[in-house]
């Protein structure tokens, strides 16, 4: 089989050990291998990067276990050309499954060209991927926190939401907290309604006309204000993702073209995607299943055409 790499290494990575497997030509011109484990910890991955830049590798290849790959990856991705691959394109024969044999079967994969590397996105994405990952996480956990909140109103017979379209809103957290503090007066608790809500007064005063006990108040307490923190946690990291958005402005705007997609969903697919979205049309509009998307990604993609062209074919380079 036709050798394609000359100089190349496989990764097993855990948690705690990374077992590398080396083919480089030896002095007759014959294949040489090595093998070598190295554990995690910053300072023998920057031995691991020594040792492969000493050997004159070229590409390395790691499968995508977990989130161990990250580290070993990010150390490495500025000395050599790197194959994040799925494992479940490289299993190995049955009864051969250890460490060591696992990192030869991916260096023979990886020398005969065998190998077809997953999108890792730059690392500007990258850190805008983390940041809206942990925002969506941070959004649902608000949406788990108010659904527990529903609950124990319910139990104490509190049916605020069924007076206002917004429980949550500026006059429920006040009639809440005046709840917590022990006023069960329905009238003066109603009369802290504000805007629209005022015109529901005589609802309002029916509905919060329950049996509020003491561990009510307790959980609604630790239920409000994990809210709130919640709710400034999303505030602060949208703030510092509309900062990273800016040099992707206009891809934004395109995707906010496509039916069904607003700022937030176009933040995401960017993060995701990237912003050159030309290697997934397909994918982009099976997902979205709009007949839109396909005109808004051909877009995406001729711009960063255009934009490479500008660089390559330019009288003078930049």
């Amino acid at each position: 089989m036709e050798r394609v790499c000359e100089r190349c290494c496989a990764l097993d990575v855990h948690k705690a050990q990374v077992t590398a497997c080396v083919h480089v030509p030896d002095q007759q011109g014959k294949r040489s291998e090595l093998c070598a484990e190295f554990s995690t910890m910053t300072a023998d991955l920057l031995g691991l990067r020594d040792w492969l830049l000493g050997l004159g590798i070229t590409h390395v290849a790691m499968e995508a276990t977990g989130v161990y790959w990250k580290p070993v990856y990010y150390l490495l991705e500025d000395d050599f050309e790197l194959l994040l691959v799925n494992a479940q394109h490289v299993k190995n024969v049955p009864g051969r499954k250890t460490d060591v044999q696992d990192a030869q079967w991916l260096c023979q994969l990886l020398e005969h060209g065998l190998l077809r590397s997953s999108f890792v996105p730059p690392k500007p994405i990258r850190e805008l991927r983390d940041l809206t990952r942990y925002r969506k996480s941070l959004v649902w956990e608000r949406a788990r926190e108010a659904n527990r909140l529903q609950k124990v109103l319910e139990d104490a017979n509190i049916k605020l939401a069924v007076v206002a379209s917004r429980p949550l809103g500026a006059s429920g957290k006040a009639m809440l907290r005046e709840l917590c503090e022990g006023n069960n007066d329905p009238v003066a608790l109603a009369d802290l309604a504000k805007g629209k809500l005022r015109a529901k007064l005589p609802a309002l005063r029916q509905a919060l006309e329950g049996r509020f006990r003491d561990h009510h108040a307790l959980l609604v307490s630790h239920l409000l204000a994990h809210i709130e923190y919640l709710d400034e946690t999303i505030s602060s990291l949208s703030a510092e993702v509309e900062e990273r958005m800016r040099p992707f402005e206009r891809q934004r705007e395109l995707l906010c073209t496509i039916p069904g997609v607003a700022e937030r969903t176009a933040e995401v697919i960017i993060a995701e995607l990237g912003p050159d979205m030309s290697r997934f049309p397909t994918t982009v509009t099976r997902r979205a299943g709009q007949p839109s998307v396909q005109a808004t990604t051909s877009r995406l993609a001729s711009a960063a055409r255009a934009r490479r062209a500008r660089v390559t074919v330019g009288s003078e380079p930049r």
